[in-house]
């Protein structure tokens, strides 16, 4: 049998967004016949909610602490290198079609296509922008051109992506290939035709408590988030409006579109493997903040995830975006390195009931490089239980939540001293798990937060040397005591070993 897998991504969606995760309000029949076919997860996240961060995590298998883009605009680190670089090291052939976002440059790339795809079929969206007159460009980035009537289907984004994926079909289907769809859609500025563009028109989001959270439990950087929203009632915030119905009728746009790939693929690759997700999802003015930023709750981190190609069902255990790079290479049988935050996903999708991850992880570092405000250094680091879920906010105050009871995470339960044993036993898993993946921005300011008195400030941290194993692309790196080559990457730092008696 071929070994084919085909990554379909798009750009800013929650859950509650597709109809098959339960909001009958939603027309997105094309992801709900996926989702039928295979696993479909209740409890993916993110590892940062932001785009460059989000999706270098997904295409590295490594946190953006790890890997460089700790913020847009931020580029990988040179010695780190994408799940495309490694399978075409590895002797499988790869193409990407769409939005990529990891070169370090503006929103739109660069238009130069990176190490390990097919340059045949690279289209970033600075290439589809100068297909454009300047006119068009500009077009291009105005919400009222969905009602433009001379701005027909086949001009957008979104349409020239599925041609250039269908033409991919047309010539790759009977190889073996790894192949990424990176639509940009639903991401403003939602530009979608009829009868997509006023499909949603009166619709208003389902009803949750959240909207009237009053913040006063939550950091200072949601409330200054929210500014003058925090005033207002759910009922004020929660109502129709023409973004909003342009937003999930360009959600709903991209589904026809996947469709339309979708189909050519069950007939040309019906064994093909293929994931679905998207990179991060959006506020909506639930807990009176809007868009994405620096905070842990569901609307930004829970995002979509369908697999299909081996078992079907439901998946409730944890899972990350950190797990797509592992998973991949070891559905094409190349060895996993060394180098790699995540696990391989296989067992999982072959049965249908494995549990990958006790704890799955999320960070934010800063939303833009470029750009000086959007709150600016807002460090916070998150783990989940699938239960629990606490947010560390190292310039801020923190948070506790029990999903279980309060699915809607309105209840800091911080200082609560009923949850002080599971707040500690999820503390320590996180600064572990900070140390093992050589978080670059670690220190003793992460233990010692002011609800854990068992913690003290220490200049030594955990103590350890952390030195990389990167060894697929670089010499083992050598002992600083001796200049040799490392028997351990992760050793005790002794201090003064290295000074002269």
């Amino acid at each position: 049998m071929k070994k084919q897998v085909i990554f379909i991504m798009v750009d800013t969606q929650r859950t509650d967004m597709l109809g098959c995760y339960g909001n009958d309000g939603m027309h997105t029949p094309n992801l709900d016949k996926l989702a039928s076919q295979g696993l479909r997860y209740t409890n993916a996240q993110t590892c940062q909610p932001v785009c460059a961060p989000a999706r270098g995590s997904i295409f590295t298998g490594l946190y953006p602490h790890a890997n460089g883009i700790v913020t847009n605009s931020c580029g990988l680190y040179e010695n780190v290198k994408t799940v495309g670089q490694r399978l075409t090291d590895n002797g499988v052939y790869c193409a990407y079609v769409g939005k990529w976002h990891l070169d370090g440059g503006d929103y739109f790339g660069t238009g130069i296509c990176p190490e390990g795809w097919d340059e045949n079929y690279w289209y970033d969206m600075r290439r589809y922008l100068e297909e454009m007159s300047e006119e068009d460009r500009r077009r291009s980035r105005k919400s009222k051109t969905s009602f433009d009537p001379t701005w027909t289907e086949d001009m957008t984004f979104a349409h020239r992506c599925t041609n250039k994926a269908l033409s991919f079909l047309d010539d790759h289907s009977d190889e073996d290939f790894f192949f990424t769809l990176s639509y940009d859609e639903p991401h403003g500025p939602c530009i979608c035709p009829a009868p997509y563009n006023t499909m949603y028109d009166g619709y208003k989001l389902p009803v949750s408590e959240n909207f009237d959270d009053d913040l006063d439990t939550k950091t200072l950087m949601q409330r200054l988030w929210s500014g003058q929203k925090k005033n207002l009632t759910g009922s004020e915030l929660n109502v129709a409006s023409d973004s909003l119905s342009l937003f999930l009728g360009c959600n709903s746009y991209v589904d026809s579109e996947i469709g339309r790939f979708l189909e050519q693929v069950y007939a040309k690759c019906p064994d093909a493997l293929i994931i679905y997700t998207a990179d991060h999802g959006d506020m909506l003015w639930n807990h009176k903040i809007n868009s994405k930023n620096s905070c842990g709750y569901k609307e930004v981190l829970n995002i979509p995830l369908m697999i299909k190609g081996g078992a079907t069902g439901v998946v409730d255990h944890p899972a990350s975006h950190i797990d797509v790079v592992p998973t991949i290479l070891d559905y094409m049988n190349v060895p996993l390195p060394k180098w790699l935050d995540g696990k391989s996903m296989l067992p999982q999708i072959q049965d249908g009931t494995t549990k990958i991850n006790d704890y799955v992880f999320s960070e934010f570092t800063r939303y833009e490089l470029i750009q000086d405000g959007n709150g600016g250094f807002q460090p916070m680091r998150l783990v989940f239980d699938g239960r629990y879920k606490l947010v560390v906010n190292l310039l801020d105050s923190d948070e506790l939540y029990d999903l279980d009871t309060d699915p809607a995470e309105v209840h800091n339960l911080i200082d609560s001293a009923d949850h002080a044993t599971i707040r500690n036993q999820l503390h320590d898993v996180l600064l572990a798990q900070m140390d093992t993946t050589r978080d670059i921005y670690r220190g003793f300011q992460w233990a010692c937060r002011p609800w854990r008195e068992d913690k003290a400030p220490s200049f030594r941290n955990a103590g350890y040397v952390r030195q990389l194993e990167n060894e697929e692309y670089e010499p083992r790196q050598l002992e600083y005591d001796t200049g040799m080559p490392m028997v351990s990457a992760v050793r005790t730092k002794i201090l003064g070993a290295d000074k002269k008696p």
